[in-house]
């Protein structure tokens, strides 16, 4: 990680210095320098002093931003080879598309470089901040650039970060300049595009999906960021492989994370003067610049990394992708019998902030979803979970609901009521308009009588063992269809729903040998 000026000057140009390049761009694609109208002169200025430039205020984060395809680290399942994505963007011809990923994995940076390979300008709008104010601003700003002549007309990007925040009626606002060609529609989100963005918008826009960075992305990043952080404080940095895996384990696929907390331990350390005789003599041989000696070293150790992280945060938004995806980890692990999953998922969720009460209510849909009658005290486990809670508090309650969550992932399990409910509810769907049974019906009056409401009627309490044989409960032409139609309930042979698979069983017997056949 020691490398002389020169090679920091050839890698990173004018950027190690913090400096703009010579036409007056900034080396980011992020244009933080304001025009110089809307300057007002500085102390340092009234003092002779130069003030210093924008670039050497910008994060690390924005510093390190790539600007080509070539420098862009991470999603090669997207842009890998000869993919399409890739060839377009390399050929500067550009679609309008959706980015769907977790943060620092890259969405922003990759719709700098799409309108950078396109020549195009780019507009920024955050759905955080923003409303149909500045949409239209955008698009009128947009629609100046396509009427514009010669080298005055230019295709116009229009970036939109968080898109998933802005409500159907905002979303719709793009649609009409997206068919006519005003703008390039490029939108990020965090949240599952099929349920957070109007259709309308997914199909004009194509959608990627984004993947958090691996490990050797990451590494790729941090040795990059080294090196500018080492050309532009004129130090090196010592990195001991621990603290380098710490880095990368904190960071969790996310690029910007890592970049943040490698700039903010190196603020939180001073360096210290390195000595000639303490440079081995493999270091003096690669170093051309014989003032290395007086370089500065900071040292990065796991416990400053730990100290300036701090207490990890859970990724939990309620109601976002990442509260589905863990409350349906728990669901499955249950479901799967899997009790120490099971508590894993639970305690996930309570680490991230989550409600337990929820994961209550979820229990109690396990226990007929899932369980059924198969293990009917299930159910009554998961209400006395949720009681508990309510009368003993968080603490307690808690636990309670742990207890109720090892017993469900170890019952006997029966999803027989479900889909016989399911199939009840499509059946009833498409046989609505049949009639209720004469024998059926309930006899309310004397007229209701005379219509013959309730003739026929068995008492079940009148005949052998409480059961009519034979009678028979459904429509009369459902119950002369296929008998499949009507087959719901299908019991399984597991915990209770064996003995109850044998009441059944037993019962359809009396039924076929009864003479007292109701149809």
């Amino acid at each position: 990680m020691k490398t002389n000026d020169n090679a920091h000057g050839k890698l990173f140009g004018d950027a190690s210095s913090g400096q703009s390049n010579s036409d007056g761009q900034q080396n980011s694609l992020f244009d933080l320098t304001p025009d110089d109208n809307d300057l007002a002169p500085s102390d340092n200025a009234s003092m002779g002093k130069s003030p210093a430039p924008a670039s050497s205020f910008m994060p690390l984060a924005a510093k390190m931003r790539p600007k080509t395809l070539a420098d862009y680290v991470g999603q090669q399942h997207i842009l890998g080879g000869d993919s399409p994505l890739a060839q377009s963007i390399e050929q500067g011809h550009c679609h309008s598309l959706i980015f769907w990923g977790p943060p620092g994995s890259g969405k922003t940076t990759l719709a700098e470089i799409i309108a950078q390979h396109a020549n195009a300008e780019i507009e920024r709008v955050s759905a955080v901040t923003s409303g149909i104010k500045e949409i239209r601003n955008a698009i009128d700003k947009a629609k100046l650039r396509a009427q514009g002549e010669g080298a005055n007309k230019r295709r116009t990007v229009l970036f939109v970060d968080e898109v998933h925040r802005f409500n159907k009626s905002q979303q719709d606002a793009f649609l009409p300049h997206i068919e006519d060609g005003t703008i390039i529609f490029i939108g990020a989100t965090t949240e599952n595009p099929a349920f957070e963005l109007n259709q309308a918008l997914l199909s004009r826009a194509r959608l990627y999906t984004l993947k958090k960075l691996t490990r050797e992305d990451l590494a790729q990043v941090l040795q990059r960021a080294i090196l500018l952080c080492e050309a532009e404080q004129e130090l090196s940095i010592d990195l001991s492989v621990d603290a380098k895996q710490s880095l990368l384990n904190r960071s969790d696929g996310d690029a910007r994370r890592l970049l943040n907390l490698l700039e903010n331990c190196l603020d939180s350390v001073v360096a210290i003067k390195a000595t000639t005789a303490e440079n081995s003599q493999d270091e003096k041989s690669e170093q051309s610049n014989s003032n290395i000696a007086n370089l500065g070293v900071k040292t990065i150790t796991v416990e400053l990394i730990s100290q300036v992280a701090g207490s990890k945060i859970a990724l939990y938004d309620k109601g976002g992708d990442a509260f589905y995806d863990l409350i349906s980890a728990f669901h499955k692990s249950v479901r799967g019998s899997s009790p120490d999953a099971a508590l894993y998922w639970y305690a996930r969720i309570l680490n991230a902030g989550g409600d337990a009460l929820y994961v209550g209510r979820r229990l109690l849909a396990i226990a007929s979803e899932d369980i059924g009658n198969a293990d009917p005290r299930a159910m009554q486990l998961a209400i006395n979970a949720w009681d508990t809670f309510h009368r003993v508090g968080p603490s307690e309650g808690e636990r309670a609901i742990a207890q109720a969550t090892v017993y469900m992932a170890l019952a006997p399990k029966s999803n027989a009521v479900y889909m016989a409910f399911s199939k009840a509810k499509r059946l009833a769907e498409q046989t609505n308009t049949l009639d209720v049974p004469l024998h059926l019906k309930n006899a309310t009056s004397s007229i209701t009588k005379e219509l013959g409401h309730g003739t026929e009627y068995r008492y079940a309490h009148d005949e052998i063992n409480a059961y009519a044989a034979g009678e028979n409960y459904f429509p009369e032409a459902l119950a002369k269809a296929d008998s499949s139609h009507t087959r719901l309930y299908e019991p399984t042979e597991r915990g209770l729903e064996k003995k109850l698979k044998e009441k059944l069983d037993y019962l359809n017997q009396l039924d076929r040998n009864s003479h007292d056949q109701r149809y």
